[in-house]
Formats: C-alpha cells, structure tokens, sequence
C-alpha cells in the first residue's frame, strides 16, 4: 500500500516539516510498517533538498529517506491510504 504521512527533516534553521509518500505494509489493524520511501514534498529522493529555495532550508533527502524506513505508523494519523 502506498501512504503519506508528515515528518520532520533537519535543515541548518532547525527541524522543518516535509510530506512523505512511501510504500508500506499493514502489520496490525491499526499499524503500518514503511518499507521504502517513494518522494518527499513531491520530489524524488536523491541529493540534497531546500524546502523554500534558501540554503538555510536545505536538507539531504537521502538521509532523511533512510531514517523513515522501518518506521511504524498509526493508520489514523496518515493523510492517505491507496
């Protein structure tokens, strides 16, 4: 299944909240586990990132992908469930 969720990235400025969209699977009736991280903010994983254009906003999405892998989700929280 395919899920979007909210997490944080560490930028220079502090922790700064990007979209996730990965793929995941159902461990319980009200749990998921990610297995990969398919974009973040809409844009596909790979070098670094800036959330508004500036430096002080920049972020490595690699990174940021590797640590949301392996993650447990509550369904409840999550944007969107395909």
């Amino acid at each position: 299944m395919i899920i979007e969720y909210k997490a944080s990235a560490n930028t220079p400025a502090g922790f700064r909240s990007v979209y996730i969209r990965a793929q995941a699977e159902k461990i319980s009736e009200k749990r998921v586990k990610v297995l990969n991280v398919l974009t973040i903010d809409d844009q596909l994983i790979g070098g670094y990132q800036s959330i508004t254009g500036a430096k002080r906003q920049i972020f490595n999405s690699d990174y940021t992908a590797k640590n949301e892998i392996d993650k447990i989700k509550i369904i409840s929280k999550l944007f969107n469930i395909e």
